[in-house]
């Protein structure tokens, strides 16, 4: 379960975001704060994993606020301030929504957030989280699929669709694999063809232009060798 919080002096804001978040499976609403010190005194006594954070606020603004937590979870902006991106990135946080946004920007920001290899950290007393399994919300067959990344064996290209295979099931979504890719750790996966992505964990051999997953059989193309040779230094 994701514990996630709403920091927002607009109602309609909040409102927008929980709509959106009750979308997704597993997403559960610690609290609405209207501004951030009422924040500050919920993350004194408790711990979330994801803020959604807008900016201009009275009182304390979001950055600031952001400034004094010595550790904090995973931040995506919400605000109508394009002018602060740059600073946004450099506080590390997971993306910058600009208000309004769509669901699916949304939901690529909650991606972007939920694969994040970084550790969460408590808010209270500074001491790491257990590791959580990293997940993708991907939307296939008019639903959304909460998917754990290490299920995943490979992808494949089918023109502006993607097919992600698990080991008892396949989704396909309405995506490039290019795309696709961009939201995987670049450290779990690997293209091997214009077509195909593979998880090298899941890699059983390697033969010839063959790579061997479970019961499948991928193509190694020509442009791509490389990228498998690197495998096997």
């Amino acid at each position: 379960m994701i514990k996630y919080l709403i920091i927002d002096d607009e109602h309609i804001a909040h409102e927008i975001i929980k709509d959106y978040c009750d979308l997704l499976p597993n997403m559960e609403l610690q609290k609405n704060c209207f501004d951030a010190l009422e924040a500050l005194q919920y993350l004194n006594k408790h711990q979330v994993d994801l803020i959604f954070l807008d900016l201009n606020m009275p009182k304390l603004k979001g950055f600031d606020f952001l400034k004094t937590l010595p550790a904090p979870p995973k931040v995506i902006v919400t605000t109508a301030y394009s002018e602060f991106a740059l600073e946004g990135y450099e506080l590390n946080v997971m993306d910058y929504l600009l208000k309004p946004f769509s669901f699916e920007r949304f939901l690529k920001a909650v991606n972007k957030a939920m694969s994040s290899t970084a550790s969460n950290q408590t808010l209270s007393s500074g001491v790491q989280n257990p590791t959580k399994p990293n997940r993708l919300f991907f939307r296939g067959d008019k639903k959304y699929t909460q998917v754990v990344i290490d299920d995943i064996l490979f992808i494949e290209a089918s023109g502006n669709y993607t097919k992600v295979i698990l080991n008892d099931d396949t989704i396909t979504i309405r995506e490039k694999i290019s795309n696709l890719l961009e939201s995987l750790p670049a450290e779990n996966f690997l293209q091997v063809h214009k077509s195909f992505a593979v998880a090298t964990q899941h890699i059983n051999s390697i033969e010839g232009n063959r790579i061997a997953i479970g019961d499948h059989q991928i193509p190694i193309g020509k442009m791509y060798r490389m990228n498998v040779n690197g495998l096997l230094k």
